[in-house]
């Protein structure tokens, strides 16, 4: 009898609902209506509905979504499938069009129905209404939550249009599996848009919000479907859909292909998203920010359904992502980065094999000596432009025989040529080409380490103040990441100019405006253009002749670089520049050689697929 009463007193009070909307008014100046009131309850902020941010590549196609917790696709209602809303229509709110937030037939149905039945199993609950219980109400089943609810309903559609309220709904709906949105679970569910679904996959995902647990598709498949024919029944009983439009469906053969957030290049998507934060970090002026304030800030900016357009070369990034696959054994280690010296990009990454989102990322994570790569940073560039020296200048070749195990790596002279070589006085030129050691801590005793040091400031060797500042330096004891080689190795591409290239063009809100870029870098002269010409003739002979010979890019232009090996073949390096690409790459073990790796040469394997026309 409680129930009865109950529902009799919500079905009297939406009919005296109305009344009391339009016509209370009393004592206006100190006495608030119940519209009013509840009015100063609805936050139109609390409408937001966070949406999935997405990456592209420089063609703009999405090769990574961002979900942060709720899987959305927002979809504006001007590209809503016409079939999705008839069936949402036609199965939760037939008079939605008509009503005012509620729907008091449906009301005085629900009523005479829990009336014969004797318990609340009909609640007549419009769209608008379910948007209220979803967004500021709570799902208990009591009378006062109900007359609550209607109160809400009718304030939210003197606020919102019909279409505003539909698009909020289409977009808030869960759809199990984490899926909110008709989008989402479109894509979800059948791995494509919903502009793109048929009448039968339309009505087979209508059918799943009524109770996601027992309509799932990925385990309850013969629920949903069996609920799909029902909803094509409610949507020719409505007029939305012909007979034979219906049997149609009925018959359409329907296949779940479920797929998660879109991801196709995490090497690349991962860094960007690293990228992305020092990019706000700095336009927004976080620098003293804590990394749990970065953390809410990037979350809340990805909630937003942002773009992030960037400069991925999706071909280029496949090869070189294939390549360490083809060279490299599953125990070892590896790394590659590639950037466009004309536009000064970020255009492809690999952190080597099996590399899955969120592992540890080689290519700005992994500090390594890359051995005589370095050489043309730290000794020969700066020896160059402090000197002058032309390129035919001939220094000693040989190590001072006088010097112990204990003298190695500090004493000018105290150190080894590869295979114990002793080529006697050789050329700049030559030394540069077979990167005999003696020479290089030549060169850089007479700059002077700190003076040589400064030359490298401009370029983001972070672990530069890491290391003991002594001759050591000169065959690349220093720890570095294929990042920072390849950054460094771009101003050989700029006439020894400097500028950081970036992987992220351009940053959109939901609206497509551009609300994060990078600013236009200042270039930093590190050296002459006259050394650097001299410096690109030595990288060009390593190539032709030197340590780099095996490389046979078949392409027009320049191509030069220098190979790097560490001692007992700890680490395998290649850093380079083509006259559109410059490129790094590093191989090793986490522990143990690469000595076995060597006579294969995958280090350059893999740069000159990195940077092939």
């Amino acid at each position: 009898m409680r129930k009865i009463t109950g529902w009799f007193l919500v079905g009297l009070f939406a009919v005296l609902s109305v009344f009391i909307f339009t016509q209370a008014t009393a004592e206006v100046g100190t006495v608030q209506s119940v519209s009013q009131v509840v009015s100063n309850h609805i936050d139109r902020d609390a409408l937001y509905l966070s949406s999935n941010s997405t990456i592209t590549d420089e063609d703009g196609r999405v090769i990574a979504e961002i979900s942060t917790g709720t899987n959305r696709i927002y979809l504006p209602y001007k590209d809503m499938p016409t079939l999705a809303i008839d069936a949402f229509v036609a199965t939760e709110d037939r008079r939605f069009f008509d009503h005012h937030g509620f729907d008091a037939t449906g009301i005085a149905r629900a009523f005479f129905a829990n009336l014969d039945e004797g318990s609340i199993d009909q609640g007549a609950s419009t769209i608008t209404q379910q948007m209220v219980r979803n967004i500021f109400l709570d799902h208990s089943r009591t009378y006062e939550r109900k007359i609550s609810e209607l109160l809400y309903a009718y304030e939210l559609e003197q606020q919102y249009t019909k279409e505003e309220i539909l698009e909020l709904y289409l977009n808030s709906i869960f759809f199990g599996n984490n899926a909110y949105g008709i989008e989402a679970a479109s894509r979800l569910y059948f791995s494509d848009s919903a502009s793109n679904l048929s009448l039968a996959q339309i009505a087979f995902l209508t059918a799943i919000p009524n109770n996601p647990t027992v309509y799932d598709p990925l385990t309850n498949e013969e629920n949903t479907h069996k609920r799909k024919e029902w909803v094509l029944q409610k949507m020719e009983e409505e007029g939305f859909i012909s007979a034979k439009e219906h049997v149609n469906a009925l018959n359409e053969s329907l296949e779940v292909n479920s797929t998660r957030l879109t991801n196709s290049y995490p090497d690349y998507s991962d860094y960007i998203t690293s990228e992305f934060s020092n990019l706000v970090r700095e336009q927004d002026g976080l620098h003293d920010a804590t990394s749990a304030e970065m953390d809410e800030r990037i979350t809340d900016l990805f909630n937003q359904g942002i773009t992030i357009e960037t400069a991925l070369d999706s071909k280029r990034q496949e090869r070189l992502v294939d390549s360490f696959y083809r060279e490299l054994p599953l125990d070892v280690h590896g790394a590659g980065i590639v950037l466009d010296n004309k536009n000064q990009t970020i255009v492809a990454i690999s952190n080597g094999r099996e590399y899955e989102k969120g592992n540890w990322q080689h290519a700005t994570e992994s500090y390594r000596s890359h051995g005589s790569a370095f050489k043309p940073l730290i000794d020969y560039a700066p020896f160059i432009e402090e000197t002058g020296s032309p390129l035919s200048m001939v220094v000693n070749g040989n190590p001072n025989p006088s010097c112990t195990e204990e003298d190695q790596g500090e004493i000018l002279g105290c150190v080894p040529n590869y295979n114990d070589v002793l080529p006697g006085s050789v050329s700049l030129r030559e030394a540069f080409k077979h990167s005999y050691n003696v020479p290089a801590q030549y060169l850089l005793d007479q700059v002077g380490v700190e003076k040589a040091i400064s030359y490298l400031e401009p370029f983001p060797f972070s672990k530069m103040n890491d290391e003991e500042r002594g001759l050591a330096l000169a065959l690349g004891s220093i720890d570095v990441t294929v990042y920072e080689m390849a950054q460094a190795y771009s101003a050989f591409a700029h006439d020894g100019t400097y500028r950081p290239s970036r992987g992220i063009t351009g940053v959109y809100n939901e609206h497509g405006d551009l609300i994060y870029q990078w600013p236009k870098a200042e270039e930093k002269q590190i050296w002459s253009k006259e050394t650097n010409e001299k410096m690109r003739e030595l990288l060009s002979e390593v190539i032709q002749t030197g340590t780099g010979r095996s490389i046979s890019l078949d392409q027009d232009g320049f191509i030069g670089g220098k190979t790097g090996t560490t001692n007992k073949y700890r680490d395998l390096a290649f850093s380079g520049l083509t006259d559109r690409y410059t490129a790094s790459v590093w191989v090793g073990r986490d522990s143990g050689y690469v000595e076995d790796l060597s006579p294969q040469r995958p280090a350059m394997n893999i740069w000159e697929t990195a940077v092939r026309d």
